[in-house]
Parts: C-alpha cells; structure tokens; sequence
C-alpha cells in the first residue's frame, strides 16, 4: 500500500474532530498518542534486551509490529490534521538523507548537517 492511500484510509478510523486548528483536541490527542506508541514499541524492544538477552521471538516481532503500526495511524493523522502528504514527507526525508550520505554526514547532530 503506497503512503497516501494508507493515510486517506486511517481517516475513518479518526473519531476526533477534523479541524486542523493546532489546539483542537483532536489534533492534540493525536500528537500524545504518537508519543505513547513510540514509547510502547521501544518498551517491548528494552524488555527484549532485559529479560529475553536480545533474542527476539516471532511473538515479539508481532507485537513490535503491530505498536509500529499505531505510531503509523498517528503519524497519518498528525500529517492529515497538518494536510501534508506522506508520499510528500518520505520523498523529502529521503532527499535529506541521501543529501547527508553524499556529504558524508549521516552521524552528527542537527538539522543543518
């Protein structure tokens, strides 16, 4: 499935408000809930190397997946509620990076590598 097809398809599953005012409640519960999912999925990644030594089960990888999944759905909607585009978002991040590689500067701090 391609970036924007995902990202129309996760609007009906938004029951919050649509507006795209940065202070609706909708928009804000989307932004906390992208924390609390990237938070879950390196949660279950720490217990892996805590209790399991780093070995990762299928089981595991399942449940990785379907947390990285949630801070999907997030990430669409925070860039609905902002009416960007996800094609647009992961061409631009991939320009940057492969802009970065080509100057040999892929490790180090800031935006303005």
């Amino acid at each position: 499935m391609d970036f924007d097809k995902y990202q129309f398809s996760t609007a009906k599953y938004d029951l919050s408000d649509k507006t795209n005012d940065l202070k609706a409640v909708g928009f804000i519960e989307k932004v906390l809930g992208l924390t609390g999912e990237a938070g879950e999925t390196a949660d279950k990644i720490k217990k892996i190397l805590r209790d399991k030594d780093g070995v990762m089960s299928g089981e595991d990888r399942d449940l990785i997946a379907k947390e990285l999944g949630d801070t999907l759905w997030y990430i669409a909607a925070i860039a609905r509620y902002l009416d960007l585009s996800l094609s647009e978002i992961a061409k631009s991040n991939i320009d940057k990076l492969e802009n970065r590689y080509q100057r040999n500067k892929i490790h180090g701090e800031g935006d303005k590598r």
